[in-house]
């Protein structure tokens, strides 16, 4: 397979139905009719071909222009899988260990404090390591995770900061802000990966936009997958519905992509992407670590990477504070996995792997039915946790 193409194959030489696979364009055209999507691109590769790939509704609800599978789209924290891969090329070569303190490579974090629950806080046991960066148990938090005096002391989300503080602001925020437990004793989302971005810099002395792109992107073909929207793909970048179809409120306001440069390269969720970029990384994931002749990862490490790091103590994290049909998945390093077949709320199979964007994208990776499947949408709020069951079920149903 070369790194620039993906080989295509009809369906049925892969091991899927095409009639089958019609019901994803037919439900998602009867979710853009009744105005709950504006639009969604759908690529799917079984056994390295690339075996359905399809757009359906429009690029911008205000305008009647048809969205194309060439569509950028704001990627939020799908962004996180690839920060995450560049933290473990550096572990490969040697120079992170994953054991190793977040001090050791950002001083400035050498003295963070846990909240005590009192309105105060207390010092931690340990400090969170690498690893726990990795599989958000750090103790880092976003600020509208919860209303404690803890996750109010926290800027933002990973695109506000980096949009508003300099990096070096950042940090010291984070440096203030105090953890919600000590590190390695439970899961929370927040800016984990945006420091294993920092990290990635101090350890290789680039911008982490140019270390992808001589890492990941440039290997790979990714091509339209980027930290700042180039004036001359703007046309091309996919805009949410004005109102939240589920609440009416006015939409989460989407990813600026160029209206509001980054200060900081947010390893969290700054990325824009397409459905074709997207799948060279997951696919490459999935081969263990190589795509054509790109070799980004070694198969070891993408072994590690693709178990589960919580203890199992820790079970249904995910599933209580983010999505709560990912019952029984646990987390990697950089993913979520899954443990078993059965309990979660929709199809899949033991040791697939996925994450997704608070922008209504996703991706997941299955390597048991050598699937690889990217969905990308312009679906803030809730209304996104509705197409991850969707798709998943209408994948599965269409192999033979």
């Amino acid at each position: 397979m070369s790194t620039t193409t993906l080989s295509r194959a009809e369906p049925e030489a892969v091991g899927l139905s095409s009639l089958r696979l019609r019901r994803i364009g037919e439900a998602l055209r009867r979710e853009v009719d009744a105005q709950r999507l504006p639009g969604a691109v759908v690529g799917i590769m079984r056994a390295g071909q690339l075996a359905h790939f399809e757009a359906v509704g429009r690029r911008d609800p205000e305008i009647d222009e048809p969205l194309k599978t060439d569509a950028i789209f704001s990627i939020a924290s799908m962004t996180k899988a690839m920060t995450s891969t560049a933290i473990m090329q550096l572990v490969e070569e040697g120079r992170i260990l994953l054991g190793d303190p977040v001090a050791t490579y950002l001083p400035a974090l050498a003295a963070l404090r846990v909240a005590d629950g009192k309105g105060g806080t207390r010092a931690p046991k340990g400090l969170p390591s690498v690893q726990d960066l990795l599989r958000h148990a750090s103790g880092l938090t976003y600020q509208s995770r919860g209303d404690t005096y803890a996750h109010a002391a926290y800027p933002g989300s990973s695109v506000a900061a980096a949009e508003k503080l300099t990096k070096e602001a950042t940090i010291a925020a984070l440096a203030r802000a105090p953890l919600l437990f000590d590190p390695g004793t439970n899961w929370e989302y927040g800016f984990s990966t945006d420091v294993l971005g920092f990290i990635v810099e101090a350890v290789s002395g680039k911008r982490l936009s140019q270390f992808l792109a001589e890492r990941l992107w440039g290997p790979l073909g990714m091509v339209d997958t980027s930290f700042a929207l180039p004036a001359d793909k703007r046309h091309r970048y996919v805009r949410a519905l004005a109102k939240d179809p589920l609440t009416g409120a006015a939409n989460l306001a989407i990813h600026h992509a160029g209206d509001k440069p980054q200060i900081w390269d947010s390893g969290g969720g700054g990325t824009v992407s397409t459905a074709a970029d997207y799948l060279r990384f997951a696919e490459a994931l999935r081969l263990g670590g190589t795509l054509g002749s790109a070799q980004i990862l070694g198969r070891g490490t993408v072994a590690l990477m693709t178990c589960d790091h919580l203890p199992s103590e820790l079970s249904n994290r995910i599933a209580d504070s983010m999505d709560p049909a990912a019952m029984g998945y646990g987390f990697g390093l950089g993913f979520a996995v899954r443990r078993q077949n059965g309990i979660a709320a929709m199809a899949g199979s033991a040791g697939d792997f996925y994450w997704s964007g608070v922008y209504g994208t996703y991706f997941w990776v299955d390597p048991k039915e050598a699937l690889t499947v990217v969905f990308m949408a312009a679906a803030p709020g809730l209304i996104r946790l509705r197409y991850r069951q969707m798709l998943r079920n209408l994948v599965y149903q269409a192999l033979t």
